[in-house]
């Protein structure tokens, strides 16, 4: 295989945009005229990603069709019709798919207005396998839109993540995308499991580092954030 591969994670139920998937997944949800999982594919182009890998489970049939018009030969469908996997398993799953280098995971419902430095430039750059298992793209909390969370995680001055103390609002919350190393799924800890166990472990081991997103980070999780992402879209162009 050659350059750059990229995971997205379409398969989830989409519960919390009810009622909007009972017939639509999520995914193919629109945000300002174009469908989330379109915006996520125009980053990901745009930072050079040549081949990606697509997870489908619910309404698949409808996310197979569509990713596969986006790009004709270079998606590759990993197919969790009969079990959904959760992040970790549906990404070991996918491997063999992606490769032996380093790849982009990105959710698909997750997408940011881009700053004045290209993020994902930035990691591809920055990304070195023999000090990193992941690198994450990380969004600050307190000018996150659709997100009310307290934040995932500490960045350290040399780049190495902690997770959120106890009782603390932290600085970042993860953004869906990051550039993993293939080696960081070595032994997964059982079929069905969070990506966050391998975030868990990394960190244990001072390999999990981050980027600060230099942009505005849209998080389009229920029906009232899609709202929030259009009039930030519309505010960036006026």
């Amino acid at each position: 295989m050659s350059g750059l591969s990229a995971m997205i994670f379409a398969a989830g139920r989409g519960t919390r945009m009810r009622p909007l998937t009972a017939i639509t997944p999520k995914p193919l949800i629109e945000v300002f005229g174009k469908a989330m999982i379109d915006h996520v594919f125009t980053r990901l182009d745009d930072a050079g990603v040549k081949r990606y890998v697509v997870n489908v489970h619910y309404l698949a049939d409808m996310i197979e069709v569509h990713v596969r018009r986006h790009a004709p030969g270079a998606v590759t469908i990993s197919d969790e019709r009969k079990r959904l996997l959760d992040t970790g398993g549906g990404l070991v799953k996918a491997l063999p798919q992606l490769g032996s280098d380093p790849f982009i995971v990105a959710n698909s419902d997750t997408f940011w207005l881009e700053g004045a430095s290209p993020t994902l430039k930035r990691v591809i750059e920055a990304f070195d396998p023999e000090r990193m298992d992941a690198m994450l793209v990380l969004a600050p909390t307190v000018t996150a839109v659709g997100y009310d969370g307290r934040g995932d995680f500490e960045l350290g001055t040399d780049g190495r993540l902690t997770r959120r103390r106890q009782y603390t609002v932290a600085p970042f919350v993860y953004a869906g995308c990051a550039m993993i190393s293939p080696a960081a799924l070595a032994d997964p800890p059982g079929e069905v499991f969070s990506l966050n166990a391998i975030f868990d472990r990394s960190i244990a081991n001072g390999r999990l580092f981050g980027v600060r997103l230099d942009g505005l980070w849209l998080h389009v999780g229920t029906p009232r954030a899609i709202v929030d992402a259009e009039r930030a879209i519309r505010a960036s162009a006026a």
